[in-house]
Parts: C-alpha cells; structure tokens; sequence
C-alpha cells in the first residue's frame, strides 16, 4: 500500500514538488504590484493618499472575509470541485452564531457553526461522490436549500454578538486588524496541509488525474469529501467573522458580498486552474488582495457598483485568457 500511494502521490518527488509549486501565483503578484502603483497614482491625482494607514487598514478588513472563503475554496477547487454554497453557509453561521451566542455564550456557539459547517460540506461531499452529482449542480442545490431555511425563518437581523467577541471585527494590533490574523492563520494552515501532509498530496493527486489516483490506491472519495468539509468550516469561519461585525446574524450577509462567485474569482485570480491539480494558496491570497485593492481604488473614485462589476469581469477574463495562453506556449 505504502508502494502504492509513493506511485500515485509523485509531489513526495520533483515531479509533484513542481506540479504542485505555486508559480501560477506570479502573475497576480506583478498584477497586484502595478495595481498598487496604480492606486496611488489615481489617489494622488484625486487629492488623497494610498498608503496611509486607514486604508491599508481597510484593505485589510475587506479582504479577511473573502480571503477566509478562498482558501478553503481554493481546497475544492485543487481537487477537481468547487462549492456554491459557501455564501448562504456563510448567512446561516452568522444567524447560529448570533442567536447562540446570545442565549448560551460565545464558546457554544463557536462550536455550533463548526457543527453547522461540517455537516453542511459532509452533504456537499456525498452528494458529489456517492450521489453522482456534479460538484456544480450539487452546491448549487445546497445552497438554495439553505436559501430556503433561511427565508423561511428570518425576516431580517436576529441574535446578538456580545461586545466582547465583536473584537474580531474591529480591534487591531497595530496596523495590522485581527481579522487579517485570523485569514493569515487559516492560509497557513492550509498552506502546510498541502505542501506537507499526505492529505495534500491526495488533494493534488486527485484533482490532477482522478482515475490515475483512483488506480495507485488514493481513496479519492475521501479526498473529495474532506475538501468540501474543510471548505464549509472556513465558510462558518468568515461567517463568525462576519457576525463579529455587524454584532448580529443577517439572512443576506453572505449573497450580499457575493462571497460564492468571488472566492472562485479569487482562486482563479491567483492561477488555480478550474480542473485542478495546479495552483495553491499563495495565489488565492495574491486575488483576494488584487480584488480588495480594486475596491479601494473604486470607492476613492467613487465608481458605480455597476462599473465595479464590469471592470472585475474584464479583470477575470483577461487573468483567464493569459493564463490560457502561458500553458498553450508550454
């Protein structure tokens, strides 16, 4: 067995170490770096200042959430799947964590939206592998069960964060906001578990060649499951997060941000291909932060939301279409 799994896990060898680096994650870091001298110029231009600290601050408080997402995001996705549930997840543990936190305390509820999240990435999990369904098609019908469950149940906020869990909105250790921590935290972690544990070399066996993986004794099933649960805890993750902020549950917190489809613009962003196989977390966080530099240049600009849509998606189609043709050239 231990034969087997060296023969299908090649990321113990060169091979694997260069088909699982995160070189992909350059080009968003150039794009990021011309994005910031960018920014400054055009706050220059408008009278203002890019690097002063309360907007690198903010920055970093707008992109905590979406980079909490991404990363485990980025884990379906190495894999060969995605999650489109992650957004209404995301309402749904803002709403448990309020509500619990409100009658029991904060530990409780912690443990509640873990609960939630787990059980809710499980379901996403088996509906893919034992079900059949497409990872697309399954998530998407997670999610508008959720969106059931919530309508169904809230008319609007409900529950109420204690003062002293909502430090984890707000409070800083210098510059630097302890929401921003906690995503680094949750980035190196995942970090770790793809470049050091077999787990991530199953996730890039798996995503890479299914059936290759399947046939050197990789339980691919598991590996595709395991991802999905991982990507719903960090869902429930930015969900406390969120609740943190707003001091209480909302049923749209999550739709709102549109955290489903722009955690998938994050990953993509920093060069995990959609198929899987190749990418990492790196260059999710290198998206997240382009994406979250985007808006700062747009609110200084004060852009529409629908020229804010329009530029991402030239954005994203452009990353995409360069991407396409570095490996075409390969």
């Amino acid at each position: 067995m231990t034969q087997q799994l060296g023969t299908a896990l090649p990321a113990r060898g060169p091979a694997l170490r260069s088909f699982a680096a995160d070189s992909p994650a350059r080009p968003v870091f150039m794009a990021l770096g011309v994005m910031l001298i960018l920014g400054w110029a055009l706050f220059a231009f408008d009278g203002g200042q890019f690097f002063d600290e309360s907007n690198i601050v903010g920055i970093q408080q707008r992109s905590a959430a979406l980079g909490i997402v991404a990363v485990g995001q980025t884990l379906a996705i190495l894999a060969g799947s995605l999650d489109l549930s992650v957004a209404f997840l995301m309402s749904l543990s803002s709403l448990v964590a309020a509500e619990t936190m409100a009658q029991y305390g904060v530990l409780p509820a912690i443990g509640a939206v873990l609960v939630v999240s787990a059980l809710t990435g499980l379901v996403n999990g088996v509906a893919i592998t034992v079900l059949k369904v497409h990872a697309f098609i399954a998530t998407l019908g997670v999610s508008l069960i959720i969106k059931g469950i919530l309508e169904y149940r809230y008319d609007g906020p409900a529950g109420k964060v204690p003062p002293s869990f909502q430090h984890l909105g707000y409070d800083r250790i210098g510059p630097v906001p302890v929401s921003a921590l906690l995503w680094l935290a949750i980035a190196a972690a995942a970090w770790f578990l793809l470049r050091r544990t077999p787990l991530g070399y199953r996730i890039y066996a798996v995503g890479g060649g299914p059936e290759v993986a399947r046939l050197s004794g990789v339980r691919t099933d598991r590996v595709l499951v395991a991802t999905h649960v991982l990507c719903s805890l960090t869902a429930g993750a930015a969900g406390l997060l969120l609740a943190a902020r707003l001091g209480a549950g909302a049923p749209t917190v999550g739709t709102d941000g549109g955290y489903d489809l722009e955690s998938i613009a994050a990953v993509v962003l920093g060069g995990t291909a959609l198929a899987g196989g190749k990418g990492g977390v790196a260059g999710t966080v290198g998206g997240v932060l382009l994406l979250a530099v985007l808006d700062s240049v747009f609110n200084q600009l004060e852009i529409d939301s629908f020229a804010k849509d329009v530029v991402r998606g030239v954005v994203l189609v452009a990353a995409l279409a360069i991407y396409a043709r570095r490996r075409l050239a390969r």
